[in-house]
């Protein structure tokens, strides 16, 4: 009868205590949860509307900073409510920072990758909606974020470039300046009339609205091929306008030189047959 009555006892016993830890932690426990779920709406509404404030302003930085400021910021909020429970945010903190250096050293490329993202939006080698050849890509920059630049391809592809390649290689930025110079060049055969080929050339410049008036055009002999006598034509236009310029050129320049009875000569070779006993 003692052993019953001292069992009952010490499961008595142990029913109060755990009442009063359930009286006692399951309200910082309850806070902690509304807190963690408040606080993150919070910060998502936060994010959002920064996003929306800096994405008119400055599309290259809004993406990059609001990812850094909306992680940070959720960083602080799980410490808040570990402090909440009753969790001593010296050994939290300890643990993230030990977690975070196991991480960092298995994730070296993701930091590159960061520091990257950082030195493009010091430097700015290019913004959001700019067109660069990097890596191997010719697009539209979409988007820079934390740790990737998102290239829009012009057969609508797209494409992620990790930050850190971006920022230790070369890349060009064909949005850099307003203007451009277009590059062709035309063959006319070793016949033909060279300054009345010049002159049809300048004359469909002349006439096209998209070629600037300065600079000035620029055409010249650029070469003495083997099957024809190259002309180097030089214009310049708007960025946009570079090129729709060139593959109309090249249209015009064909009709006319066949108007004007221009050849335009393909590759051939003269073939002299001796004949020996």
């Amino acid at each position: 009868m003692e052993d019953l009555f001292g069992a009952e006892g010490g499961a008595s016993e142990l029913m109060n205590q755990a009442m009063s830890l359930v009286m006692t932690y399951a309200p910082k426990v309850v806070l902690a949860i509304v807190t963690l779920i408040v606080g993150m709406w919070l910060i998502n509404r936060f994010v959002g509307v920064l996003d929306n404030k800096l994405g008119k302003k400055d599309p290259t930085l809004n993406k990059f900073l609001c990812g850094l400021i909306g992680a940070i910021l959720k960083i602080l909020l799980l410490i808040s409510v570990a402090s909440m429970v009753g969790i001593a945010t010296t050994s939290f903190i300890a643990i993230i920072g030990a977690a975070g250096l196991a991480v960092g050293l298995a994730l070296q490329g993701s930091l590159a990758n960061f520091a990257g993202g950082v030195l493009i939006l010091i430097f700015k080698p290019f913004k959001v909606g700019d067109t660069i050849d990097a890596q191997g890509y010719l697009g539209s920059v979409r988007e820079i974020s934390i740790l990737y630049t998102i290239v829009d391809t012009f057969d609508n592809r797209r494409i992620v470039i990790p930050n850190g390649q971006l920022a230790n290689a070369s890349l060009t930025n064909l949005s850099a300046y307003e203007t451009r110079r277009c590059d062709m060049s035309f063959g006319i055969g070793y016949g033909d009339d060279i300054d009345k080929a010049k002159a049809v050339c300048k004359r469909l410049i002349e006439e096209d609205e998209r070629a600037l008036k300065d600079p000035e055009p620029l055409i010249v002999v650029g070469a003495l091929g083997e099957s024809s006598v190259d002309l180097t034509v030089r214009a310049w236009t708007k960025s946009g306008d570079l090129w729709p310029f060139y593959w109309d050129m090249h249209e015009k320049v064909k009709k006319a030189f066949d108007a004007e009875g221009i050849s335009i000569p393909f590759p051939q070779r003269d073939v002299h047959m001796i004949k020996t006993d």
